[in-house]
């Protein structure tokens, strides 16, 4: 009983601000995948709304919960929870359920479950562990080589199935980590100019051979060596030139663009977008990838801002968690979590205004998800948590 009283106790110290924040952006995520999907002729999808109501509050539940756990257990089950996550990463690739031709999910009574979701977060924690070791020394290679095969098992899994956008949440979320965490800037950029020669060496490999003039089944040899399959390398080409396949590839980045300027200033109002409504907006995508989009074109610009005001609520509350968290292992888990929110947001807003390639990464507590929302509010529910337990409390309230 008294363990229970401690932690309903603990609740009266949270961050009202950032729970207020949420419950915001939840409400506004039910009711755009209301207006995203109910025209929609297919009766499954029209409901999708009642889904997202579930699943959100399945994700308060877990918020509440990991908000009430003392972080510090979370490092005892760390490595047990990145090996589980590692394990369904692989049984994904074999029998895991294929959509428009990438294996991600694995069934679960009749629930899909994306492990890549979950292996996020636990990457998160088992750094936090890690990084935050008394007399941890950077220059040691048994150290760097640890930190990079943390980041990098589940990274390679993951592009194989493929899922370019989700694989690339965790190398700034593990680069903002370090910083934190006190690895020399020197250090830091060598990695970050051996991330960019990774890059254009990908990049070279796509699309050199079809500069080059050699045969399609070269270059699909090429293609396959990057593990980056044709969809995606067409994603890549619409971005780096706008006007090619403008009905085929280029057509979700087209209308995006097309329905984010239609919402001017205050939007064509609630389930009144035309490039929603008519279809031109994938209606596939549209309650997921493209969220942004629709509430862009119906609630406009004031809209959006206050989309992203509450973002950067969200990013504001977790980063002064971090810094007064009283101990290393809660100031790398706040950072690692904010960095991994701020960077799905960050992704997934540009690439539907046309300043990044389309990834189909979702936008956290909005798009259309049972896997991610409850990833996201079980990870703001650490930072809660965090909160809970730092000094000064009330200043930030």
């Amino acid at each position: 009983m008294a363990g229970r009283t401690e932690n309903i106790f603990s609740l009266t110290r949270m961050s009202w601000v950032l729970t207020l924040a949420i419950l915001l952006l939840l409400v506004a995520g039910v009711l755009f995948v209301y207006s995203s999907c109910y025209v929609n002729p297919e009766q499954p999808v029209r409901t999708l709304y009642l889904k997202q109501v579930m699943w959100a509050l399945v994700g308060l539940m877990c918020y509440l919960i990991f908000a009430m756990i003392d972080y510090h257990k979370l490092g005892t089950l760390s490595w047990w929870a990145y090996a589980v996550c590692i394990l369904l990463l692989v049984l994904v690739l074999f029998i895991g359920k294929r959509i428009y031709g990438a294996r991600r999910w694995l069934m679960l009574f009749g629930i899909g479950i994306q492990p890549s979701e979950f292996a996020k977060v636990a990457v998160v924690i088992v750094l936090a562990n890690v990084l935050s070791q008394p007399g941890l020394d950077f220059r040691n290679v048994k150290v760097i080589g640890l930190i990079l095969t943390i980041v990098a098992l589940p990274v390679f899994l993951i592009m194989k199935e493929p899922d370019l956008g989700t694989a690339m949440i965790f190398v700034p979320t593990a680069m903002v980590m370090l910083f934190v965490a006190g690895m020399p800037i020197k250090t830091l950029v060598y990695m970050v100019v051996m991330a960019v020669v990774v890059v254009l060496l990908l990049l070279g490999v796509l699309f050199l051979p079809g500069k080059l003039g050699l045969s399609q089944g070269t270059q699909d040899r090429f293609r396959e060596m990057t593990g980056i399959s044709e969809y995606q390398k067409k994603r890549i080409e619409v971005f780096l030139n706008p006007s090619k396949d403008p009905r085929g590839a280029g057509w979700n980045k087209r209308q995006s663009e097309i329905a984010v300027g239609s919402g001017k200033t205050w939007g064509r109002g609630w389930t009144k977008g035309k490039q929603n409504m008519l279809g031109f907006l994938p209606r596939s995508v549209a309650p997921t990838d493209f969220i942004y989009s629709v509430i862009a074109e119906e609630a406009g610009f004031v809209g959006s801002m206050a989309v992203l005001f509450l973002f950067s609520v969200i990013v504001t509350t977790g980063l002064m968690t971090a810094v007064a968290s009283w101990d290393q292992v809660g100031r790398l888990l706040c950072v690692g979590i904010v960095a991994m929110l701020f960077c799905h947001a960050f992704i997934n807003i540009s690439m539907t205004v046309g300043l990044m390639p389309i990834t189909g990464l979702p936008l956290p507590l909005l798009s259309y998800g049972g896997s991610f929302m409850v990833v996201m509010m079980s990870a703001l529910g650490i930072v809660q948590s965090v909160r809970i337990r730092s000094r000064h409390v009330e200043s930030f309230r």
